[in-house]
């Protein structure tokens, strides 16, 4: 079974730093991209980085660049969300997922083109 498991959400003060992490089982990791996304109360799910294959990755938010950075370790089966200067706004539900690609990119993936979810983590930052 193909299973995604997000952690390492929490509270923390605006300035702060986080690193998410998710670990993948069931399927080539590094025959995937890996995408982490967010939503708030009351929007919609948004695209924040994305990593493909373990090598290449994209910025789906602009609101993140300079803060978040998205690494992968394909020996753990395992990409880590590095979030710094963390604001507010900032404040959702943090899902990694997965879909199958045979490229070196994933900025042509969409939230409906990912396969395969994890359970979410919250992470709140207050002010």
């Amino acid at each position: 079974d193909v299973q995604l498991q997000a952690s390492g959400g929490g509270p923390v003060q605006a300035g702060g730093s986080l690193r998410l992490s998710c670990a993948a089982s069931g399927f080539a990791f590094d025959d995937y991209a890996i995408g982490w996304f967010r939503q708030a109360p009351g929007k919609e799910r948004e695209g924040v980085l994305c990593i493909s294959r373990g090598v290449s990755s994209t910025y789906y938010a602009d609101s993140v660049q300079g803060r978040f950075t998205i690494s992968s370790d394909n020996a753990k089966n395992t990409v880590y969300l590095q979030m710094n200067s963390l604001k507010p706004e900032d404040t959702a539900v943090y899902y990694c997922a997965a879909v199958e690609s045979h490229y070196y990119y994933c900025s042509g993936y969409g939230v409906d083109d990912y396969t395969y979810w994890g359970q979410g983590t919250q992470v709140t930052v207050s002010s």
